[in-house]
């Protein structure tokens, strides 16, 4: 069943080769009759860019070509599949949803489907994102440059009211990544002051704005003027009781010590007692991995969430002598998508955006490689 009349023919982008630009084509639409199982069709209308699509567009990640990008979008269901939940996952034809792009039809037979389909939270059972089977829209499935995709049901969320497509979409990799990483940091020793390097990115900007809402204490560094400048921005949309308690560094000339001191923390009386209760890093350059731990108390959690080719070098010392913990963060399940989203909307945490029409996407691509910071998203209606 559809709500309305689905082209036959629709535009996407696609890479057809590595190190190639977007190519701009038309092609046939996936159809009603082509679902099977949990998929659910969406008319995209909005698609965010990410950094990992850039990385993927290197043929850095061993997938193969051709394929239509983009793994955080948001549209309208416009076509359900036969065995659609449609109860449990509040899901309807016409329902506003956002998409990651993990996990497109999982085996729901593996471990990781039958642990994370039997958390209290889950909606849907034997279904996990992390499935070792499942397919990754924009990366091994066709993702969201398209006017319409096939996606999986159980790995999309509905928006709030008064969210919006746009709004929406860099919310579904950028801030269900944040999210997830910053709850994983909370779960560790129970951090309440947290260091986020690399906050001025897409992913950053949004983490610090989480962060100050969950009530945490927040050092924010960037070295780069356009991220830091988008930093002061977000502080000053923050309330007053929020603002105070995020300070801004510039990782170039960072002051390890006084840092610390905007948080509480004073290393000439404690020494490495004193500092950050846990650090979430975003960039994949030895020098943040290195100001992480610098900033990290004694028993602290480096939670990492980027992944440069070839690794970071970790001191054994800071592990054995210092106990701090490294651990890794890769988005999030189904349940920490849906109360990331809630919890945007009743905060109304705002995701700096700069929009383009589809035709535009080379344009998009160029802007991203100046790195100012934010997000940029294809917005559908253009």
């Amino acid at each position: 069943m559809t709500t309305t009349k689905v082209p036959s023919r629709m535009r996407a982008a696609i890479l057809e080769h590595f190190n190639e630009p977007y190519k701009l084509i038309y092609m046939d639409t996936p159809l009603a009759r082509y679902l099977e199982g949990h998929d659910i069709l969406v008319q995209v209308l909005a698609a965010s860019y990410c950094h990992t699509d850039a990385v993927f567009a290197l043929g850095s990640m061993g997938h193969s070509t051709p394929r239509v990008g983009c793994h955080e979008f948001a549209g309208q269901v416009v076509a359900l599949g036969p065995q659609v939940e449609v109860e449990s996952l509040g899901l309807t034809v016409g329902s506003k949803v956002g998409v990651p792009g993990r996990g497109y039809r999982p085996c729901g037979e593996c471990k990781e489907c039958i642990i994370a389909g039997a958390h209290p939270k889950a909606r849907a059972k034997r279904y996990s994102p992390f499935c070792p089977h499942m397919k990754n829209l924009g990366f091994t499935a066709d993702g969201g440059f398209q006017q319409y995709a096939i996606v999986d049901s159980r790995q999309v969320a509905p928006l709030p009211e008064c969210m919006t497509a746009v709004q929406a979409a860099p919310l579904m990799c950028a801030g269900l990544t944040v999210w997830a990483a910053l709850e994983l940091a909370r779960n560790c020793h129970g951090a309440r002051k947290v260091a986020i390097i690399g906050a001025g990115g897409g992913l950053g900007h949004i983490g610090v704005q989480f962060a100050a809402h969950l009530g945490m204490d927040v050092l924010a560094v960037d070295a780069s003027d356009a991220p830091l400048s988008l930093l002061s921005t977000v502080i000053k949309s923050l309330p007053s009781s929020m603002s105070n308690r995020v300070s801004i560094h510039d990782a170039r000339r960072l002051n390890v010590e006084r840092a610390l001191q905007a948080v509480g923390e004073n290393r000439a009386v404690e020494g490495e007692l004193a500092g950050v209760d846990a650090v979430v890093l975003l960039p994949d350059s030895q020098a943040a991995f290195d100001t992480g731990m610098k900033l990290l108390r004694n028993h602290g959690t480096m939670v990492v969430v980027s992944f440069p080719k070839n690794g970071f070098n970790l001191d054994a010392k800071d592990v054995v002598f210092r106990d701090i913990r490294v651990v890794g963060s890769l988005v999030g399940y189904n349940h920490q998508l849906r109360d990331m989203l809630a919890f945007a909307d009743a905060n109304a945490i705002n995701v700096s955006i700069r929009t383009f029409a589809l035709d535009d996407i080379q344009s998009l691509v160029q802007e991203s490689h100046r790195g100012e910071g934010g997000k940029l998203v294809v917005d559908m209606s253009l």
